[in-house]
């Protein structure tokens, strides 16, 4: 698909159009032998409520449109292409001339001169967010939907949620698929079998200010910053913020990769801003309440992992820095979110850490190959790369200790995860501590930032830390299969886990099913979503329990998963539910749009529900 076949203008008249929600008020070796059961959907039972879903789609956005048909939802839905510019009213003359000036220096010099460089396909437009890639427009909440089976109770009253990248804008040069706006997609579980869903931007600071001016401003980092014509963009928007075009300081994050619930708030994570504060209304829908800095006590980015204790109910974070000393940051908030530790940790060179884990007593970080060297630029290439030269380490730090000096750096030689899945301690039969690391070992490692000849591959690993002699063991645990993408249950996180569920990222970058691995057999437990059928991460929600602080409970695989799907040959999508003990899907619900593939999700219960924190305060 050509980037040209993506533009979709904006109407003629958007007065007849509804603005974009909320904007209107702004303007090593081999593992042991693997047991593995595969499951395919063939669950057809259909339960029809009412003809609700057949209705037209008024989607939010006057940049997008879709129709709905019956029994077959047919949406094309795609990022619009950058229009004349507008100017503000608080613009005053010498800026208008000043935006003017840099929109034609874009227009003549910089776009020309990325047309004539072939894109790898990792930053190609084409590729990045074509077919179910692409993005959509919001959707309203729709009541009523279609269900398929049975909505499992103890669902009842909560709400899943899934984020992703979803550009506003058609790109005009390099596009990454994490260099999206975020999206947040939303089904709320209601009583009687009956379900709802919305899909809403999430209004980070970076969308609104480039829906005011009518065309992407903000350099996308992955995407655009490569080479020469990256240094070049860096120019422009420097030039802009100077003149008071864009104000980079209120925030340059697109929040589109992870989401976390904490202390009464759902917030909305990337490795670039602060997290955004979003609230989860009565009737189903979304609204952006804004960015989020714990009322001051966070002046830094936050990456899309944090971590919530289960026990202590504390959130454990890392914030990292590719331009400046000190490249990490780690910070501690504890259950009421007072920042209770922070300290900085010292690395030899920006590393990109998307990911970490933490045990009863220990945070473990990882500093692997995949950094950031800005000189690669200047060299005409990419600012992550991977470092051969670098050895991978895991940094064990004692959750209850400030100092840096007690940070153990043990070697795992040749080790990038990019996603951590669990981790706990043990005792070996002659007394050693053992730190017990569960990730996907992704080679080549910069193989989502970075064309390669070589194929993909993310296998399970486990990853043992000896904290009493200072070494480390790695084996594959799953091998031949890539698994990334997933979760454990959450209310014993830094406990000892049995089972992981992650999605089968087949063919790549494609889900085409999802793995429940058995971390004590060896077993392999796969259920795949069918011909022509594609999912993303696997949501795992406990069977019968809240989420309260300290309510634990044994990790005994009962519950069910949960994970978008699309069917690419009928052009549906839809939410499937899954019985985590058997394997076996129990229901799903039928979506009245498209939902493109996307990144990471959670599960919010009821009871957490009727305890949120809708506070506006930073």
């Amino acid at each position: 698909m050509q980037l040209s076949n993506l533009a979709n203008p904006l109407p003629s008249n958007p007065k007849k159009h509804t603005p974009i929600h909320g904007l209107a008020k702004q303007n090593q070796g081999r593992g042991s032998l693997v047991t593995c059961n595969i499951l395919i959907n063939h669950f057809r039972r259909t339960i029809n409520h009412n003809n609700e879903y057949q209705e037209e789609v008024s989607l939010a956005s006057p940049t997008y449109r879709s129709e709905l048909q019956p029994s077959l939802f047919k949406v094309q839905a795609i990022a619009i292409s950058p229009q004349k510019s507008k100017y503000p009213s608080h613009f005053n003359p010498l800026q208008k001339l000043a935006a003017t000036f840099l929109n034609k220096i874009e227009a003549l010099l910089v776009i020309p001169l990325e047309k004539t460089h072939p894109l790898p396909k990792t930053i190609d437009p084409s590729v990045q967010i074509s077919g179910n890639f692409a993005p959509v427009g919001e959707c309203p909440v729709h009541h009523g939907l279609e269900v398929v089976g049975q909505i499992p109770e103890s669902l009842c009253g909560g709400v899943y949620l899934r984020n992703g990248a979803n550009p506003m804008h058609a790109p005009t040069g390099g596009h990454h698929l994490f260099d999206g706006d975020g999206m947040i997609h939303a089904v709320t579980f209601g009583s009687r079998n009956r379900a709802s869903y919305c899909c809403r931007y999430t209004l980070t600071s970076r969308l609104e200010q480039e829906a005011e001016l009518g065309r992407p401003v903000f350099p996308k980092p992955i995407g655009e910053l490569h080479g020469h014509l990256g240094l070049a963009r860096l120019a422009l928007f420097m030039a802009r913020a100077g003149v008071g075009l864009v104000d980079p300081t209120r925030g340059a994050g697109v929040a589109n990769a992870g989401l976390v619930y904490f202390n009464g708030r759902l917030l909305a994570m990337s490795e670039d801003d602060l997290p955004y504060h979003i609230k989860m209304k009565d009737d189903g829908d979304l609204e952006t309440i804004g960015r989020f800095s714990f009322h001051g006590q966070l002046d830094c980015p936050m990456i899309a992992h944090p971590k919530v204790d289960p026990v202590t109910g504390e959130l454990h974070a890392l914030s990292y820095n590719v331009a400046s000393k000190p490249y990490l940051k780690y910070f501690c908030f504890d259950a009421f979110g007072k920042k209770t530790r922070g300290m900085d940790v010292t690395l030899a060179q920006p590393t990109m850490i998307h990911d970490f884990a933490i045990t009863e007593n220990f945070v473990v970080i990882p500093d692997h190959q995949v950094v950031f060297k800005l000189s690669e630029m200047i060299r005409g290439g990419s600012p992550v790369v991977c470092d051969r030269n670098k050895t991978s380490r895991f940094g064990v730090l004692p959750k209850n200790d400030a100092e840096e000096s007690e940070i153990q750096w043990i070697d795992v030689p040749n080790c990038f995860c990019f996603h951590l899945w669990s981790a706990w301690e043990e005792n070996t039969t002659i007394g050693d501590k053992i730190v017990v690391v569960i990730g996907s070992c992704m080679d080549p490692p910069d193989s989502i930032f970075n064309e390669s000849v070589h194929t993909v591959r993310s296998e399970l690993s486990e990853i043992r830390l000896n904290l009493s002699t200072g070494e480390s063991t790695r084996r594959v645990i799953v091998f031949g299969m890539n698994l990334e993408a997933g979760q454990v249950n959450r209310k014993i996180l830094g406990q000892k886990t049995r089972f992981v569920y992650l999605a089968i990222a087949e063919p790549w970058p494609k889900c085409s099913g999802f793995a429940k691995v058995d971390l004590e057999t060896n077993e392999v437990t796969r259920f795949m979503y069918g011909a022509g059928r594609f999912g993303g991460e696997p949501c795992y929600v406990p069977k019968g329990e809240d989420f309260g602080i300290r309510n634990c409970g044994s990790d005994d695989g009962e519950g069910f998963v949960m994970s978008f799907v699309r069917d690419e040959k009928e052009e549906r999508s839809e939410l499937v539910i899954v019985e985590a003990s058997t394997m076996v899907q129990v229901a799903s619900v039928r979506l009245p749009t498209r939902v493109p593939y996307g990144i990471h999700g959670t599960f919010v219960c009821g009871d957490e529900l009727k305890g949120q924190n809708v506070c506006s305060l930073l």
